[in-house]
């Protein structure tokens, strides 16, 4: 770490120990970078290793030449803790919501539509084939009004049949159920499309403005450290102990226990205990519009499930279609015809068909159960932003700690003006 955060190299060996340390991190941090673009923001292999290899290469001569960078980078790391990087495993969160579980709410609410699908065109089927008993029946009554008619002189009917117009084909019908179903389906490919490609430049976006955003903060941050001497400054280090030392004023630090935090210490003050706080709330509601589309998950799998199992149990619903005609004596009567000459007294039938409205045909996709796996992975990056928000504080102190041990003439001279002002207070 000595030869890491020097400013120049003593000699020779400190400079090959040097390079050999920034190649080591160089490949480390060039192979999680084509990761993070290949897995996570769904970049083409070839961009990402092109990619990759560019800024290793670039990441390597900086770090190796450029002593104040090499602090930067550094402090990169623990800001990776702080609020910036919350924002990078949110959008990572994101992804892996939109990408994994929005196709399987789609997939399951085209279940669904092909069980309406399935149920409407055989309902209509079987409707259609009914009115061919509704003919039979007619043609069966008419015969008989016929008889009737050739036994009575007065009247004669000229058919006696009643007249229906069947549709014979019923491939029309088929033919717009399926455009329907088509359209619907390109309706719902187009949205899933939309909302995938939305999410993917939009978690881009936010990635790579978070990556320079990291880059822009641990710069300020030094930027301050070296250019302030009141920039957080408020610690008891190792530095400030030999200066109070060498000064035979100890008993100031112990007074000062109350204002001063040692950066190794696990208290927080009240502001941070706050900040904290506030910080857990917001991210509890991100938490809880990813629950939102995790349960829309559940239920959209439930729906489709409970529609493919119940449309599989439909039942046949019988149709019963009775046909009963008498010929009133009175009638007779008044035309003076004989009641027990005529051939036809009553006509009394019953017709039966079944109503059909699921079949064995019908090309219904499974339901699609919810990945599990998808929502351990989520869980398990909460988990991780939830600790980040009370680590953050640890990571402000790691990032000084940080900026100390590259600049320790620097630091001394901070320790001294923090000497001062409590000997002024005292």
């Amino acid at each position: 770490w000595s030869v890491y955060s020097k400013p120049v190299p003593a000699n020779g060996r400190e400079l090959w120990t040097l390079f050999l340390q920034c190649s080591c991190v160089t490949v480390v941090i060039g192979g999680l970078f084509y990761n993070w673009m290949f897995a996570s923001l769904e970049y083409s292999w070839h961009l990402s290793i092109a990619m990759a290899v560019s800024f290793s290469l670039l990441l390597l001569l900086t770090l190796f030449l450029v002593h104040p960078a090499r602090c930067v980078f550094t402090m990169i790391m623990p800001t990776l803790g702080t609020k910036q990087g919350r924002k990078l495993l949110l959008s990572t969160c994101i992804m892996i919501v939109v990408v994994n579980i929005t196709p399987n709410i789609i997939s399951n609410i085209k279940t669904i539509l092909q069980v309406i699908k399935c149920i409407c065109k055989n309902s209509s089927e079987s409707l259609l084939n009914s009115t061919a008993l509704l003919e039979r029946a007619s043609w069966e009554f008419g015969d008989a009004i016929q008889e009737t008619g050739h036994s009575i002189n007065i009247y004669k009917p000229m058919n006696g049949h009643f007249q229906f117009s069947l549709l014979k084909n019923s491939s029309l019908i088929y033919q717009q159920m399926h455009l329907a179903g088509e359209k619907i389906g390109r309706d719902f490919l187009a949205v899933e499309v939309l909302v995938k490609d939305s999410v993917r430049v939009g978690n881009k976006l936010v990635a790579g403005f978070s990556m320079l955003y990291l880059c822009f903060e641990s710069t300020c941050y030094l930027k301050n450290y070296l250019t302030n001497l009141r920039f957080d400054n408020f610690y008891i280090t190792k530095k400030l102990e030999h200066v109070a030392a060498d000064r035979k004023a100890a008993h100031l630090l112990a007074g000062s226990s109350k204002n001063l935090i040692r950066p190794t210490s696990l208290k927080l003050s009240r502001e941070e205990v706050t900040l904290c706080l506030v910080q857990a709330m917001l991210l509890t509601v991100a938490l809880m519009l990813m629950l939102v589309i995790v349960a829309l998950d559940h239920f959209a799998f439930s729906v489709a499930d409970t529609a493919v199992r119940k449309a599989a149990q439909f039942s046949v619903v019988p149709v019963t279609l009775s046909i009963k005609y008498r010929i009133l004596p009175f009638l007779l009567k008044l035309l003076r015809l004989p009641y027990e000459e005529l051939p036809l007294q009553d006509f009394e039938r019953s017709y039966h068909h079944y109503l059909i409205f699921s079949s064995a045909h019908c090309r219904i996709s499974p339901p699609k159960p919810p990945n599990s796996s998808v929502l351990l992975v989520v869980g398990l990056l909460f988990c991780i932003l939830y600790a980040t928000v009370f680590l953050e504080t640890y990571a402000h102190r790691l990032c000084r700690k940080i900026a100390a041990s590259f600049f320790e003439s620097w630091e001394e001279k901070r320790a001294l003006y923090l000497y001062k002002k409590l000997s002024r207070k005292h």
